[in-house]
């Protein structure tokens, strides 16, 4: 199950998301409560910083996949960590300064989607050149328990932080975690990793990466199936930083200490998954399909709880289901496509994954605040559950799966 920490420049890479991805949680934390308080408890509010964060991955994602095809994406990473520093940095600043209003945060919250969209095709890309292609599934995995046990550690450090010592104390922890990146980053011994999809300077900037990208995808359903599937659920389905700060703020009327509660609930249960698909392996279609609807039917389930405690354990499954979906789709995604197109493919299922929130999360938001926050969690789960039926039905009728030997990893 830990075969890919063998491997050194994968551990130096584990270390630093650790502590990147807990600095992050810490900051999500921190800044729903502090826009709540900005804005007098709108959910609204919420979505709109979702929406803005998210919103340069939907109209600039495949361009990060093509600059991750072409440049080193190891010197993508050591400056896009720099500059999400310093974009963390500085809403703890203005808040100690009682200067932070939430046009503010709005502005910094997009300033580090534009950081991402760099980011994050060239972070999944990374990663399989940290490994070998047949402990690429296993990496992918523990890369997901990376993430979640962060989600954990992060909301239950942000809880006591913001009680005892107020919010930009968490800002600043996130600006400390990119420190940690950067140096594991340094400390890797290939300096400058060639680019995947350039065997010559011919093809590094050849025109048209995007629309070759695009066709590749829509003449290949083996990807295209994914990639639909996990825009749907991940733009209604896990709209969690809303929902569930919603939810412990006007439904269940947590104090400060227990806010992040419902994060870390949930994370335990997206780490519970990661082991389960680390030591799963690859999967097949109908295992997309079904984790994707029973993790809509759960998410349902969740918005009916009458208590709490019983909300915070209901997201246990819920959250270890969703990460047996994602993980399943992603490694479907990286066996199923060559070096050459990997940055590309990848900056796909980011926009999938990240990018179609602006869309969306308003939306939930909107849903939570005009209806009830129990409607927002609950519209997002029968979106999901929808989009998996339909989409298992569409793949009996053309009598063919979308995904196929791919899915398991030759020699």
């Amino acid at each position: 199950m830990l075969r890919s920490l063998r491997h050194r420049e994968f551990r130096l890479l584990s270390v630093g998301q650790l502590a990147s991805h807990t600095g992050t949680w810490t900051q999500k934390v921190a800044q729903s409560w502090l826009v709540l308080d900005l804005s007098h408890g709108d959910g609204t509010a919420l979505g709109v910083i979702t929406a803005l964060q998210f919103l340069p991955l939907l109209l600039f994602g495949p361009w990060g996949g093509v600059l991750a095809d072409r440049c080193s994406q190891r010197g993508i990473l050591l400056v896009t960590q720099s500059v999400l520093c310093l974009v963390a940095l500085l809403p703890g600043v203005l808040t100690l300064m009682h200067a932070v209003t939430l046009g503010t945060v709005y502005a910094l919250a997009l300033a580090m989607g534009l950081t991402m969209v760099a980011e994050k095709p060239a972070l999944q890309s990374f990663i399989a050149h940290t490994v070998p292609t047949a402990d690429l599934p296993n990496a992918v995995a523990l890369d997901t328990a990376v993430f979640n046990i962060a989600r954990i550690a992060g909301p239950a450090l942000t809880g006591p932080v913001i009680g005892l010592f107020g919010v930009a104390p968490a800002f600043f922890l996130n600006s400390f975690s990119y420190l940690v990146v950067i140096a594991a980053l340094l400390r890797m011994k290939s300096k400058d990793r060639p680019c995947a999809a350039a065997p010559s300077g011919g093809r590094r900037r050849s025109k048209g990466q995007v629309r070759e990208l695009l066709r590749h995808v829509r003449a290949r359903s083996e990807l295209a199936g994914p990639l639909v599937l996990v825009g749907v659920v991940a733009g209604f389905g896990m709209n969690f930083q809303i929902t569930t700060a919603l939810m412990a703020s006007r439904v269940f009327h947590t104090a400060p200490v227990a806010f992040g509660l419902g994060s870390t609930a949930f994370a335990v249960g997206a780490v519970t998954g990661s082991v389960l698909a680390a030591r799963r392996g690859p999967c097949g279609p109908g295992y997309l399909t079904g984790t994707a609807f029973g993790f809509g039917v759960l998410e349902v389930v969740t918005s009916t709880m009458p208590s709490h405690a019983s909300f915070l354990v209901m997201l246990v499954p819920t959250g270890a289901v969703l990460i047996l979906f994602m993980t399943a789709a992603r490694s479907a995604l990286h066996l199923g496509t060559d070096d050459a197109m990997r940055g590309r493919v990848m900056s796909l299922y980011t926009l999938a994954s990240l990018g179609t929130t602006p869309l969306t999360a308003p939306l939930i938001g909107w849903i939570s605040t005009t209806a009830h926050p129990r409607a927002g969690l609950a519209a997002g789960g029968l979106a999901s559950a929808l989009a998996a039926v339909s989409l298992a039905l569409s793949r009996q009728r053309t009598r063919h799966a979308w995904a196929g030997p791919f899915l398991r990893p030759g020699p």
